[in-house]
C-alpha cells in the first residue's frame, strides 16, 4: 500500500513541476480546487446513495486526490506535507477514543459520542479559551440541513433537548399552526415561520434517527422518478404536458402513486 500512495504523491508532484507539469493544475490554489473537492465529496454521497458500489472505488480516489492535491500546495509552500496530514488524524483518532486506544470503558455507543463531544468541546476550549461554546465549530458553510442537525446535536449534549419524541412532535404542531396564521393574516413572519417549521422538522429526524440530508434526497429523487413516469405516461396516452391543466395532471399523478402502491 505504501507503494501505492508514493506513487500517488509522485504523480502530484509531477503534476505540479514548474517545468514539466499540468497548466490546469499549476494554475490551481487552495481556493480553486474547493468547488472540485465539495463535487468529488457529493459524488461520493451518491454513489453509496445509489447503492452503486463499483462506482465507490473511483469516487474514494477522486475524493482522495484532493487532498493530496491540498497538500502538496502546502509542501510546496513550506506549511505542511502529506505525511504530517496523516500523522495529525492518526493522533487525533487516538485521542479521541480512549475507550479504544486507552483503558477507559463505555458501555455503548450513545455513551460514546457524548464522549466524543466531550472530547471535542475540550480541545475547543483550549484553543478558544474561556468565552468558548458548546455551538463553536459548527460551520456557516454546511448545507443548511446538515449545520441545523449539528447544531441541533451540539445543543442536545449539553443537555438542551426534549426528552422524548412526543415533544418534539408537539413542536412541530405548533411551528405549523404559527405558519398558517402567518399566512392568513399576511404578515411579513412568513419567511422566519418557516424557517422555524423546517428547523423543528430536522430535530424531529434527528430524534427519529435520521439524516434530514438524506431524508430530503431521498423524497426529492422519488418525486423526480414519478414526475417523470408521469411524462412518459402522459405521452403514451397521446397528450402533452404543457397543455393540461393542474387537475388533469394530478390525475395522472394519482395514477403514477397508485401503480407504485
Amino acid at each position: 500500500m505504501q507503494q501505492a500512495i508514493n506513487r500517488l504523491l509522485e504523480i502530484m508532484q509531477q503534476l505540479r513541476d514548474p517545468e514539466r507539469g499540468c497548466p490546469w493544475d499549476l494554475e490551481q490554489s487552495y481556493r480553486t480546487i474547493v468547488p472540485h473537492t465539495l463535487e468529488e465529496a457529493y459524488e461520493v454521497a451518491d454513489a453509496i446513495e445509489r447503492n452503486a458500489l463499483e462506482e465507490l472505488k473511483g469516487e474514494l480516489g477522486d475524493l482522495l486526490f484532493q487532498v493530496v492535491f491540498y497538500a502538496q500546495i502546502a509542501t510546496e509552500e513550506g506549511r505542511f506535507t502529506f505525511e504530517e496530514v496523516v500523522e495529525s488524524i492518526n493522533a487525533k483518532l487516538v485521542r479521541r477514543h480512549p475507550h479504544v486506544f486507552g483503558e477507559l470503558e463505555v458501555e455503548n455507543s450513545t455513551v460514546q459520542t457524548q464522549l466524543w463531544e466531550q472530547l471535542k468541546q475540550q480541545e475547543r476550549g483550549n484553543k478558544e479559551g474561556m468565552d468558548s461554546s458548546a455551538l463553536d465549530g459548527v460551520l456557516d458553510a454546511l448545507p443548511a440541513l446538515t449545520r441545523a442537525a449539528k447544531i441541533q446535536r451540539r445543543a442536545a449534549h449539553v443537555g438542551f433537548d426534549w426528552p422524548e419524541i412526543g415533544g418534539v412532535l408537539d413542536k412541530v404542531e405548533e411551528e405549523f399552526a404559527e405558519l398558517r396564521q402567518a399566512k392568513e393574516l399576511k404578515e411579513r413572519r412568513i419567511e422566519e415561520e418557516m424557517g422555524d417549521l423546517l428547523f423543528s422538522m430536522v430535530n424531529l429526524c434527528r430524534h427519529l434517527g435520521f439524516d434530514s440530508e438524506g431524508v430530503l434526497r431521498r423524497a426529492t429523487t422519488k418525486f423526480e422518478n414519478r414526475f417523470r413516469q408521469m411524462e412518459r405516461r402522459i405521452a403514451e396516452e397521446g397528450y402533452s404536458l404543457q397543455g393540461m391543466d393542474s387537475q388533469q395532471m394530478e390525475q395522472f399523478w394519482q395514477k403514477i402513486k397508485e401503480q407504485k402502491r
